[in-house]
């Protein structure tokens, strides 16, 4: 399998593609990573050094890409967070032309907008334009709970309201949604759960809610997801494989005392994950 996957880059600690090539590396994943910026790291440390890459320059790498003739071995196109207007554009493009190339590749959109304690953080063009262009030419998103409200105009809070919201944007063109950081109101204390919706169903998992925020999860999850998900076109497997990685990263990432994702030293918890989550079918 083949990733193309258009995404931030930083030196120290691990979001973006910083945070997504080397678990689907391990997995046997072919990613070949383009950059939108190359910061020193991540920008909650309120400073960091580095270029935002131009769209122009962006596109550039992508053409050279298409030139060594790969884009019909392509599987799929990921994207994640967007820091500027013409980076949309530019994803957009890569999609249909990799499309072209192999009509089976497909394209998994993060919708990446905010969350429901810190609300939108991303500029207020971004929002709009993942909504009304990015996802709707997606085949998968994988949104939080908080991001699937704001794509649908609704504000889902329980089982039904969440599966009605994923419905929704289901409608608007992408088959796949994948709902993290789900909290309905009538879970177990001390949990969150994970919720994807396809064609042929839908399926819940739940694992302990850890007391810690760690900047590039939700990279590692949509590229996770997205990869077990090309690869078998199984739902309910793609989520349990995902849940039990991720929960496991960052269950290591919070034992260790560190700020950043220790994603090296969980390499085997993708490799060979643990299932140690059921997952639930709910529709």
């Amino acid at each position: 399998m083949k990733i193309l996957s258009i995404q931030s880059a930083v030196a120290y600690g691990h979001v973006g593609n910083s945070a997504a090539v080397f678990p689907l590396q391990r997995i046997g994943v072919e990613v070949l990573p383009v950059y939108t910026v190359n910061f020193s790291n991540h920008t909650g440390y309120g400073a960091w050094r580095g270029p935002l890459i131009s769209p122009e320059d962006v596109r550039d790498v992508i053409a050279g890409i298409e030139e060594r003739g790969v884009f019909g071995s392509i599987d799929v196109v990921l994207s994640g967070y967007q820091g500027g207007e013409g980076i949309g554009d530019v994803i957009i493009d890569a999609v249909s032309r990799v499309k072209a190339a192999n009509p089976s590749a497909i394209y998994a959109c993060d919708p990446v907008m905010g969350n429901a304690k810190s609300g939108c953080f991303v500029a207020p063009a971004i929002p709009e334009l993942l909504r009304e262009r990015v996802v709707p030419v997606a085949d998968i998103i994988t949104p939080n709970q908080f991001e699937l409200g704001f794509l649908t105009g609704t504000d889902p809070h329980t089982l039904d309201e969440t599966l009605a919201s994923a419905d929704a944007v289901r409608s608007t063109g992408p088959r796949t949604v994948l709902v993290t950081s789900v909290e309905r109101p009538d879970r177990e204390d001390g949990t969150i759960e994970m919720l994807v919706v396809d064609d042929a169903g839908a399926w819940i998992v739940q694992t302990p809610l850890l007391p810690m925020k760690a900047n590039g999860s939700g990279d590692v999850t949509a590229a996770l997801f997205t990869a077990h998900y090309r690869r078998t076109g199984d739902a309910a497997d793609a989520l349990a494989r995902t849940t039990s990685s991720v929960f496991d990263l960052l269950e290591r990432t919070h034992l260790s005392g560190e700020r950043e994702l220790q994603l090296v030293e969980s390499q085997e918890a993708y490799a060979h994950p643990r299932l140690q989550f059921a997952v639930r079918q709910v529709r």
